[in-house]
């Protein structure tokens, strides 16, 4: 039996998010992604400098910039249950749009927001699961 390399509950790769509003973002993906905050360090100045929400079986790791840690938006792509729900409750959390959600050949229903910090969040729903063959076959009817 192998020694894990990772702590308990942690994948090999977690995305860490640096952001200028890390309370902020918290409290997006508490409400939007139902996150659950498993780990939440302050600064002297009351500001997060270190975080971590679980989502559904992922981990993302945040915390705030800092002149040592700059921002750096990025995407995320997550699958929910309804993305069209969940894409509206994102808006109401304050996110703007940037795809409405849309059926896609690859087989999710997928729309996207984007958070106060810039991150790109892709939400999913998997509607059909689809062979290598199939999945081909479509890309290559997309008209491009």
């Amino acid at each position: 039996m192998s020694k894990s390399f990772a702590p308990p509950g942690y994948n090999s790769v977690s995305p860490y998010l640096t952001v200028k509003n890390a309370g902020g973002l918290i409290d997006f993906l508490v409400t939007v992604f139902n996150g659950e905050v498993k780990e939440r360090m302050t600064r002297p100045d009351g500001s997060t400098g270190h975080a971590e929400v679980r989502i559904g079986d992922s981990l993302i790791m945040l915390g705030g910039a800092s002149p040592d840690c700059v921002c750096q938006p990025t995407s995320l792509y997550v699958y929910v249950a309804d993305v069209d729900a969940t894409y509206q409750m994102a808006l109401a959390a304050g996110a703007t749009s940037a795809t409405v959600p849309a059926d896609m050949f690859y087989g999710d229903r997928v729309g996207s927001v984007k958070d106060e910090s810039g991150n790109q969040w892709w939400i999913a729903t998997n509607k059909e699961q689809l062979s290598s063959e199939e999945l081909q076959r479509r890309a290559n009817a997309v008209k491009r």
